[in-house]
């Protein structure tokens, strides 16, 4: 097996707590090298970016820097049009959601004679939006951070993301990012791309709040240029517990598992459970999955270093891990 149950009186103290503080991602190692990158793209601007970007084309320009109509265009007939569809329907729920839950544009009451107070609400002029990309596409996260903004009424909505060799995007995130109404997307990933959004330069538009996922390194450059521009939140790579007992279908729970970890080989998934048979069930059904996965060392990476089958020894306890987990 890839991954065995163990059972959570074996875990030694310092195995348990370095379990549960896993979401306290540590980025110092990172952190001064992050900064002199944010601080060159402030400094030189679409320069640095270039310089950067000579890892995916030798001869890069200035123009391969944002997206073209006719790379989108290509894309479309790149996607599955079954993929195409269901990012459509999903794009329509998503702001059927974000509107319903949209404020009064605004109110005010009389606090005291002749004193009122009360709240005005108006969108932000420009939201960057940060997709990951590189190791795979994320659709869901295009639509997921482009159409909240949309909804709040914000005019604005652009998107920076990895390429791929040739400075090529992957055709499925450009599919995703205009069915989600963005209309223009830049080539500039990780810290180069935070960077750009938050400060701008000739090519990238400086935003007013950047949103989106990331690794170690997104995450620092986040949190040295909030202040500079407003950010969700420092969010490191994906993470999932789950909490079952011996009724949980173990097939699922595999694809659960797998689905987060998928991301990086940062990232973690840990199952907590007071059935042993469940948790042999899990790992048997891990290791069914696992043949017929793309990209397997970032799974086997993810399996080896942060993931976990936990076995308690009753629910309390089971509910109690669940609950120091810092998530």
């Amino acid at each position: 097996m890839r991954i065995k149950p163990r059972r959570m009186e074996d875990l030694k103290a310092g195995e348990l707590r370095t379990i549960l503080e896993r979401s306290a991602q540590d980025i110092s190692a990172v952190y001064e090298h992050v900064r002199r990158i944010v601080e060159d793209v402030k400094a030189r601007g679409d320069e640095s970016l270039l310089e950067a970007a000579k890892e995916f084309k030798s001869d890069v320009s200035v123009s391969d820097l944002e997206v073209t109509s006719a790379e989108v265009k290509t894309a479309y007939h790149q996607v599955d049009t079954a993929v195409v569809d269901a990012l459509r329907v999903a794009s329509r729920n998503i702001l059927r959601f974000h509107e319903a839950q949209m404020e009064k544009e605004k109110w005010a009451i009389e606090v005291a004679p002749g004193i009122t107070a009360g709240r005005v609400r108006r969108p932000m002029e420009r939201v960057g939006c940060y997709v990951p990309g590189g190791r795979a596409a994320y659709p869901s996260t295009v639509l997921m951070t482009v159409i909240p903004a949309r909804a709040a009424g914000v005019e604005d909505v652009v998107i920076t993301t990895p390429p791929g060799r040739g400075m090529v995007v992957n055709p499925v995130t450009l599919v995703a990012a205009d069915i989600a109404g963005c209309r223009r997307v830049f080539k500039a990933g990780g810290p180069w791309g935070i960077a750009g959004l938050a400060f701008g330069t000739k090519t990238l538009p400086r935003v007013d709040k950047i949103v989106g996922p990331g690794n170690k390194y997104v995450t620092a450059a986040k949190m040295i240029v909030f202040g500079q521009v407003d950010i969700d939140s420092p969010a490191g790579p994906s993470e999932a517990l789950i909490l079952a007992d011996e009724k949980a279908d173990a097939s699922l729970i595999a694809i659960d598992f797998l689905s987060q970890i998928e991301h990086d080989p940062d990232s973690a998934a840990v199952l907590v459970t007071t059935s042993q048979k469940l948790a042999e069930q899990v790992c048997a059904a891990i290791d069914l999955e696992f043949d017929s996965l793309q990209r397997k060392e970032i799974f086997e990476s993810s399996l080896k270093k942060h993931s976990h089958v936990l076995v308690a020894e009753n629910l309390d306890r089971a509910i109690d891990f669940a609950n120091q987990l810092r998530a």
